[in-house]
């Protein structure tokens, strides 16, 4: 049977009502999420993502930083280049301190090259020594690195406990230190969800930081775009120390 040509009035008319709608669901919020969905299953970690949350990056030198993370940042000092293209921090551990990063960035036995207190307006003496992988996986993804030399600094203590603000001291691109702040997304099946938190290639490993400055978990993931879309994770630290031999429970808590 022979179809009649749409009416250019309906055709306007119905445009217009389309329009009515979207923009009425829109400011309902219904489909359009105040945050991203997040807690899907793992996806394979790469070590190249891209992840810069928002149309600036938003890093500032550690150095330089005056924000609300200022009063807890005496750990930074513990955070370490690892072989110029991911980050490390030294953490407490009963049976010794030990370099956390993610799994991916190296490989169990390697001779890992690490950088201590690479900064713009350094306010220590560098330190750089050698270590040697002793336990790393991708599920979940971490590696600990036991150091020839230990640095002269006070090692980040790990937690269970987030906050709703987060932060994370690592080195973007390989330079030198730098803090990114963010919110507290989610945490589900092992892994901590973030948002408004830049990181680059390079932040790969670096400490999730809670209000308190206690490391949560490990950066290890980046689904951020330049629109400020999608959200970063990483691998929580309740997660690495279940899964670690050499990390004991005694090791994390809620503080």
């Amino acid at each position: 049977m022979a179809r009649h040509p749409t009416s250019p009035f309906l055709t306007l008319w119905g445009s217009l009502l389309a329009g009515t709608v979207l923009l009425g669901f829109t400011a309902c919020g219904g489909p359009v999420p105040a945050d991203p969905q997040v807690c899907e299953d793992p996806k394979t970690p790469e070590v190249g993502s891209l992840s810069q949350c928002g149309p600036t990056a938003d890093f500032t030198p550690i150095n330089s930083y005056q924000g609300e993370f200022a009063d807890v940042l005496d750990g930074e000092d513990a955070v370490a280049l690892i072989d110029g293209r991911c980050t490390g921090t030294l953490i407490e551990a009963s049976a010794g301190p030990v370099v956390v990063t993610a799994g991916h960035c190296v490989g169990l036995g390697d001779r890992a090259l690490l950088v201590f207190n690479f900064e713009d307006n350094a306010d220590g003496d560098p330190l750089i020594t050698e270590g040697t992988v002793i336990e790393q996986s991708l599920g979940p993804d971490y590696a600990l690195i036991k150091l020839d030399v230990l640095p002269a600094v006070t090692p980040v203590l790990l937690t269970s406990q987030a906050s709703e603000r987060l932060a994370i001291i690592q080195h973007p691109r390989g330079r030198p230190k730098a803090i990114a702040e963010g919110r507290y997304l989610d945490s589900c099946n092992q892994l901590v969800y973030y948002a408004d938190l830049d990181t680059l290639v390079g932040s790969s490993g670096a400490g999730v930081l809670n209000r308190q400055g206690h490391l949560l978990g490990i950066h290890t993931d980046g689904d951020c775009d330049e629109k400020g879309r999608g959200s970063n994770r990483g691998w929580t630290a309740q997660a690495i120390v279940d899964a670690s031999p050499y990390l004991d429970s005694a090791d994390i808590a809620e503080r």
